[in-house]
């Protein structure tokens, strides 16, 4: 499987750019809504046609017509190019919400249309090297014309009244990524991911046009369509953004196959995990942990909530959650500590965290996690998606609707005791003891939040319930964690063999009654 590179591309340059967002104040003038022309009907259905109608044509892969200058900017030069902020869509009307757009080239060489919705008809939206400042490093100058932009973000005052922030990118292939109020950019999403991790080269579908509607004075809300392609699937979306605490987007997709799709991935969340306390490795670096995100959530239709650590590991590993319709997943950064990661920079403690909320019976399927190694902090190398049970196949829409929340604090209530961390030593009770490979020994130690129902009064002790798929689990032990006012769980574990690898799953209980969420985690010696 391809590294997760355009993502990673994607994450850097959106924290680049964050300095040409616009303030609330700042004079108005033309935008490139004042060069639109050719108005053409849009309903709810327009996109879900066209991706319908190109699904019955042969696949054609974009075409770029770029100069070669623009196809080989550096990474610094494609940075030199940045958005006029007085030229933001909406802005000279003071609508609550502000679009500006990407300029193409570097990897972003495919132009990708885009059009504003108005009163029931779109208008297009035209490239022009108006809309840029061109600094020292872009030696071509300024591109004279483009058959559009590389994506668009839109700004909204998410922080104070006074200052418009980034709210949203579209930017690569299908990918995009939200803050919630006071978080920098960190993890990804995607429209889909396509035999992601498996022996097929993987397809990376993209947005080959997108139709901005025009928000009301006053909005709380505003709607962004887009038509996505690939040489196997093409599909209609429409995001409905609401920005606060948390920002939602409302997805709903429409995917139609021009043939069988093996490995459908639905609703992809994509991070970087370079190491934790969980998985330090061997990295000389200063700083005690490094990643966008150090956990996936998952919460089931039975109310079962799960939480696996993310790990960097030697080889790639797959690992699959079979569900019925869940009730939720996520990629999530839980440690928001400034301590946990030093580094006045990147400010991993800010970044958020995503979580996908099925809308209907999604029926059965599984999440997959998908985890790479990487020797840095900037490639993706996290994915997780969900793969329904019934394949994608020609002549059978597949309409699937999600909510994706993004912020620092979970959309829904605590309903037990969650884990905060994971420790791994070689513990000490192997020394003397009669097993044999006994060096192999490895002790957990598993750190849960207080809450209310584990902190309520009982006569029973907790216990820990701990498994594993193979070899011993040794004195499990509970104690209670002081300082914060949770619990800690220990046990050890002495692998079946030094070189097998062991699924381990643990949680609390008082008597009959069950104290935190699952904590499920792949040992690999």
């Amino acid at each position: 499987m391809r590294r997760e590179v355009r993502a990673a591309c994607v994450r850097w340059l959106g924290v680049a750019l964050v300095a040409t967002a616009s303030t609330a104040c700042a004079a108005a003038s033309p935008s490139p809504a004042s060069v639109a022309r050719g108005a053409q009907p849009f309903t709810a259905d327009t996109v879900v046609e066209r991706a319908r109608a190109r699904a019955q044509a042969a696949y054609q892969e974009p075409r770029s017509t770029l100069p070669e200058t623009y196809k080989h900017l550096s990474y610094d030069a494609y940075r030199d190019i940045r958005f006029r902020p007085e030229k933001s869509q909406w802005r000279a009307e003071g609508l609550p919400f502000q679009a500006q757009f990407f300029h193409p080239g570097f990897f972003f060489q495919f132009p990708v249309a885009m059009n504003e919705v108005s009163g029931g008809k779109s208008a297009p939206l035209r490239f022009s090297p108006e809309f840029f400042t061109y600094g020292p490093l872009v030696k071509p100058g300024p591109l004279k014309q483009a058959d559009g932009f590389a994506g668009m973000r839109l700004m909204h005052p998410l922080n104070s009244q006074e200052y418009f922030d980034e709210l949203v990118v579209f930017l690569g292939a299908s990918y995009f990524r939200a803050l919630g109020k006071g978080n920098l950019y960190g993890l990804s999403a995607r429209g889909l991911a396509i035999d992601t991790a498996t022996p097929r080269p993987e397809e990376f579908p993209s947005f080959r046009e997108m139709w901005l509607e025009k928000p009301a004075p006053g909005a709380t809300r505003v709607v962004v369509h887009a038509l996505m392609d690939s040489p196997s699937v093409t599909g209609a979306f429409r995001f409905t953004l609401i920005p606060g605490d948390n920002t939602v987007m409302e997805v709903e997709a429409t995917l139609f196959a021009r043939k069988p799709v093996q490995q459908l991935g639905v609703a992809p969340l994509t991070s970087m995990y370079m190491y934790g306390e969980n998985d330090r490795g061997a990295y000389d670096d200063f700083r005690p942990e490094i990643h966008d995100s150090d956990g996936l959530f998952i919460w089931t239709r039975g109310g079962e909530q799960l939480w696996r650590p993310l790990q960097n590991p030697a080889h790639l590993n797959v690992s699959s959650f079979t569900l019925e319709s869940p009730r939720a997943f996520g990629v999530l950064q839980r440690d928001t500590a400034f301590s946990s990661y030093e580094d006045l920079e990147a400010h991993y403690e800010r970044r958020p965290s995503a979580w996908v909320e099925p809308v209907g019976d999604w029926g059965p399927g599984v999440v997959r996690l998908v985890e790479l190694p990487t020797p840095d902090e900037t490639n993706d190398n996290i994915v997780a998606f969900w793969v329904p049970q019934e394949p994608l196949v020609p002549g059978k829409p597949l309409r699937v609707a999600y909510k994706l929340h993004w912020g620092s604090r979970s959309p829904w209530p605590k309903t037990g005791a969650s884990v905060v961390a994971t420790r791994v030593d070689a513990g000490d009770s192997w020394k003397g003891a009669k097993l044999k490979d006994t060096p192999t020994m490895r002790r957990f130690v598993i750190d849960f939040s207080p809450s209310p129902a584990s902190d309520a009064k009982g006569d029973a002790p907790v216990e820990a319930v701990v498994s594993a798929s193979s070899g011993q689990v040794l004195r499990p032990l509970v104690t209670r964690h002081t300082p914060t006012g949770g619990w800690r769980a220990t046990f050890e574990l002495h692998p079946a063999s030094p070189a097998a690898p062991t699924e381990l799953r643990a949680f609390l209980k008082r008597g009959s009654e069950t104290l935190t969420e699952t904590w499920s985690y792949l040992w690999i010696p």
